[in-house]
């Protein structure tokens, strides 16, 4: 059986552009010989949907383009992830695999297990299906799975979340394949671990697996691709790309492979993973260009050079706004920046600005000492700043807070935190060195002194970050504990850390929340963001 793997990345909603491109490649398909196409989950309408699907017409409008899809299925079998109508009792809608072939449906098939952790909430708006489904098709029995429904095995959940198996039950009707759609949003290792998991599968069940997972940025969650066919000793014989549209033909009678997925290390995963959250999330949002500032240092050295690989240098403005206690070498590493990346910079000073409004602002202030209110103050007028050449010129604003800032509260609402997209906001400080120096090592963008000055707010003098945080290692090292494994601060000082370091920082991370509630959608490329994954309450009690 030759398969063709169809791995998109769809627009949400835009079911005319979605279901072209799928007819498109219907038709590249079957001039080249495939029996089956094979699309991700939720192809036709985008995944996740969220409460779009609220609206019943637009789920009804959705499965008006089902008969495109059929139409043009002649001659070939058609596998494709949408949303249906529950006519029973429940929840509205499931969540659905259709396969067409030669212009007639051949089965539907209902996803049973629902995640709804983490990233996910799918029992919101689907009921799950109620058994596992097959189809003789050509000569093979074909087991119809989405997504999740591979999941449930020991080690790969954070704990057994459901009753039952159904890939088990499709062993028991002896499957001589199994298709699992897909939409598994990416995070740091993620291909590896998905692979391992359907290797699993293919030696339990003795069955090849094909597995078709969606590519791009959906807001703050980013689809790597990577579809995969195993044979039915785990072997990988065919792979998508990583990061990219790709469609993979195989034959599953033919002793060869078609990998077109690159070994990727951590740091360039990462990398490939940013720069297409960078461009979805603008281009599916309007924008073709971006404006960021360039503080000389490099965590926004590291966002331009991600802009430039999304939208190109002619696209993106690089904006210096030095201040009263900023070092000469910032604009000047600012500027070399912007130069070795073929940017255009402009320089707007904020000197002015902010005596201008400590003039306006010191009979209010009642003669009080300097202190946080005037540092916070240069960081809105630079945020005042960028949100102005923002609207003047509808370029996206990107945020270039990392993570390790964000978690503790190292960040001004309405100043630093202003932006449409926060590039770094799930990428830790020593992973922003990391990558700064994984993309010189291929370009030489970022200059070396940014990489090697010690990082500074620059908001009152002589200052670092060091004067009010840990050294970022072990800082990193602490909110990968408690963030990320979730570990209690009881562990994570047995883990060898300074009691009151950790104590400090927890306190930190659960006080600032308010800050994450106003913060640009975050990229997601760890196990665990600050976002719609990480859902905690405002007023609560704070244990010390």
């Amino acid at each position: 059986m030759r398969i063709a793997m169809a791995q998109i990345d769809p627009l949400i909603g835009d079911f005319n552009g979605n279901v072209r491109k799928m007819c498109d490649i219907i038709s590249q398909s079957r001039q080249r010989e495939a029996d089956l196409v094979v699309f991700p989950e939720l192809a036709l309408i985008g995944y996740p949907p969220r409460d779009l699907l609220e609206d019943r017409g637009f789920v009804a409008e959705s499965i008006r383009y089902w008969d495109r899809i059929r139409e043009a299925s002649t001659g070939i079998g058609v596998i494709f992830g949408a949303v249906s109508f529950n006519e029973g009792s429940g929840k509205p809608y499931h969540n659905t695999a259709v396969f067409f072939e030669d212009g007639k449906l051949l089965a539907t098939a209902r996803k049973m297990l629902l995640p709804s952790y983490d990233v996910f909430d799918e029992e919101r708006y689907f009921e799950p299906g109620k058994g596992a489904v097959w189809v003789n098709f050509r000569g093979k029995r074909i087991g119809l799975t989405i997504c999740e429904d591979v999941w449930n095995v020991a080690g790969y959940l954070p704990r057994p979340l459901y009753h039952f198996d159904p890939v088990s039950q499709l062993w028991n009707a002896c499957v001589d394949m199994l298709v699992n759609i897909s939409a598994s949003p990416f995070h740091l290792g993620k291909a590896e671990w998905t692979s391992q998991l359907l290797k699993q599968h293919a030696i339990v069940s003795g069955t090849p697996v094909v597995y078709v997972n969606q590519v791009g940025g959906n807001d703050e969650l980013i689809f790597q691709g990577h579809s995969m066919i195993l044979n039915k000793s785990g072997d990988l014989l065919a792979s998508g790309k990583n990061f990219e549209e790709d469609l993979i033909f195989f034959d599953l009678e033919k002793d060869a492979t078609e990998l077109h997925a690159r070994e990727l290390d951590p740091a360039m995963e990462v990398i490939e993973a940013l720069t297409l959250g960078v461009r979805d999330y603008a281009f599916k949002s309007g924008f073709r260009q971006a404006v960021l500032g360039l503080s000389g240092g490099v965590d926004s050295a590291l966002t331009a050079s991600l802009a430039v690989r999304a939208l190109g240098a002619e696209n993106v403005l690089g904006v210096g706004m030095p201040g009263p206690y900023n070092a000469p070498e910032s604009l000047a590493d600012a500027r070399e920046l912007a130069s070795r990346l073929g940017i255009e910079f402009e320089v707007v000073p904020i000197g002015e600005m902010f005596q201008a409004a400590l003039k306006s602002l010191n009979p209010a202030f009642k003669n009080r000492p300097p202190d946080s209110a005037e540092e916070n103050l240069q960081a809105r007028l630079r945020g005042m700043t960028l949100m102005a050449l923002s609207n003047k010129f509808g370029r996206l604003l990107l945020n270039t807070g990392n993570k390790s800032e964000v978690a503790v509260g190292y960040c001004t609402l309405y100043g630093d935190m202003n932006g449409g997209l926060a590039v770094l906001g799930d990428v830790p400080k020593t992973m922003v060195y990391e990558l700064s120096r994984r993309l010189n090592e291929q370009h030489g963008w970022i200059p070396e002194n940014t990489l090697t000055r010690a990082p500074s707010a620059e908001l009152r003098p002589d200052q670092t970050d060091q004067d009010s945080l840990p050294p970022y290692d072990v800082l990193d090292s602490i909110l990968a504990a408690f963030v990320e494994q979730r570990l209690p601060a009881q562990a994570i000082v047995g883990m060898g850390f300074d009691p009151e370091v950790v104590r400090s920082v927890v306190h930190r991370i659960r006080v600032n929340e308010y800050k994450r509630w106003q913060a640009p959608p975050i990229l997601r490329v760890t196990t665990k963001a600050f976002g719609v994954g990480r859902r905690t309450p405002l007023a609560r009690h704070i244990a010390e």
